[in-house]
This record gives structure tokens, C-alpha cells and sequence, in this order.
């Protein structure tokens, strides 16, 4: 979703989404006054989802992975970070539950004594893994690592199995509809949604290169070829 299509919604509707004309100005006792009412108000709202919800507690699923805690300092304190957006949240996180789901599985094959003689090596390879998908798909996010690496090593996250997936998603969720909220009341997120915004001007020097630079680049040559003529001209 970029700016221009951004643009064409109603103010009331693009405010929201983190568009705006010109970006605002935050004073220091804005940013942390929102940074603490979005990290608490998110934080509250997504533990009592699993830990109030009937049927969340039917399924055991934890009232929060501790890994949301690293996303709310992104999220609501480092908002124009480019690891605290949307995409780099919920596509992290989610990269990293599949991996170390996976892993935990070919690991489980190996028994219950050798899975538990193991446990750490199926925790380091499940974060490492995860870290180089999240490498490879620009979608890193720091604490989608601890995503991976509770996911292997929690027997009680390890338990939910691939019922860790819809979990990991809809935490991500009301993680990041919290921070649209929040963020945006008297600040601006998210910076981008999908990728980066390349402003017009250094698309064009980048691809034609900058003229300054091919001017002061070429400036030493003309100076160095009128001495020449100068020196050559005198009698």
C-alpha cells in the first residue's frame, strides 16, 4: 500500500493508515507519552484476548509470548524504525513460528529422551533459521527471534503445535491494529507499509547518477586543461 494510494482515501481514512501530507512534528514528551500509552494499552488488550477468552484457555494457548514484549518497544516506542513496521512485524513472526514448528517436528521424531537431550540445538537452529528467511524475504524483525526460539524450547508454546500459527497471527494483529491506533493520534505510523518510499529525486540520481557529483568530478579536469592553455600561450 504506498502513498499515492493512500492519498486517493478520505483524510479521515488515510490519517489512520499513517498518510500524510507533510510529517509531523513530535516533541520529546509526545513521543513518550504515546510510546507509554500504546505499549500499555496494546499489551493489555492482546493479554486479555488469550488470557480471558474461554476459548483460548480451553486450548492452553499462554496469555502472551514474551517475544510481543520486544515488538511493543518497536511498535509504539521506534515507530519509524524500518524493523517496527507492518510488514517486518507480521510476516517476522510469522516466519519465524513456521521454522521453528518445523524444526521442532523433525526433531520430535527422534524420541521424547532425545528430543529433551536436544532441545537446546532444535532452539538454537530454529532462531538461526529464522533469522536467514527473515534475511532473505526483507522481513527482519529482531523479536520474531524469540518467537522462534520460545516456540522450541517452551514446552508449554511447543505444545500448541501448529495451533501456534493462527495464534502468532492474530497476536501480530492486534498488535499492529493497537499501534495504528496509538501511533497516530498525534504521530505517524507506519512508515511504509510494503517498501521502502524512494522520494523522486534519489530514484533519478541513483539510477543516472547525481550531477553535482559529475560536475565537481569533471571541475578539477577543465581547470587543469585552461592552465594548459594559459602556460602554452605565454611567449
Amino acid at each position: 500500500m504506498t502513498n499515492s494510494r493512500l492519498s486517493r482515501l478520505p483524510p479521515w481514512a488515510s490519517r489512520w493508515l499513517g498518510y500524510r501530507e507533510h510529517p509531523p512534528k513530535e516533541p520529546p514528551y509526545i513521543v513518550y507519552l504515546w510510546s507509554f500509552i500504546g505499549a500499555f494499552c496494546g499489551l493489555s488488550v492482546l493479554q486479555a484476548i488469550f488470557g480471558q477468552a474461554q476459548y483460548f484457555i480451553d486450548r492452553e494457548v499462554p496469555p502472551i509470548l514474551a517475544s510481543y514484549g520486544a515488538s511493543a518497544v518497536l511498535c509504539y516506542g521506534a515507530i519509524e524504525a524500518p524493523l517496527a513496521q507492518p510488514r517486518a512485524l507480521v510476516v517476522g513472526h510469522f516466519i519465524s513460528a513456521v521454522s521453528a514448528v518445523c524444526i521442532t517436528k523433525l526433531f520430535g521424531l527422534l524420541g521424547p529422551e532425545k528430543f529433551e537431550t536436544l532441545e537446546w540445538l532444535c532452539g538454537a537452529l530454529s532462531t538461526a533459521v529464522a533469522i536467514v528467511i527473515m534475511q532473505l524475504t526483507n522481513t527482519m524483525h529482531p523479536p520474531a527471534g524469540a518467537t522462534a526460539l520460545v516456540a522450541a524450547v517452551d514446552k508449554d508454546v511447543r505444545a500448541l503445535s501448529w495451533y501456534l500459527l493462527p495464534v502468532i497471527l492474530l497476536s501480530s494483529t492486534v498488535v499492529l491494529l493497537t499501534a495504528l491506533l496509538f501511533n497516530n493520534i498525534q504521530r505517524r505510523f507506519p512508515v511504509f507499509w510494503l517498501q521502502p518510499i524512494i522520494p523522486p529525486a534519489a530514484e533519478s540520481s541513483t539510477e543516472q547518477g547525481d550531477p553535482g557529483v559529475e560536475a565537481k568530478s569533471t571541475r578539477p579536469h577543465q581547470v587543469s586543461r585552461s592552465s594548459s592553455l594559459t602556460l602554452g600561450e605565454m611567449p
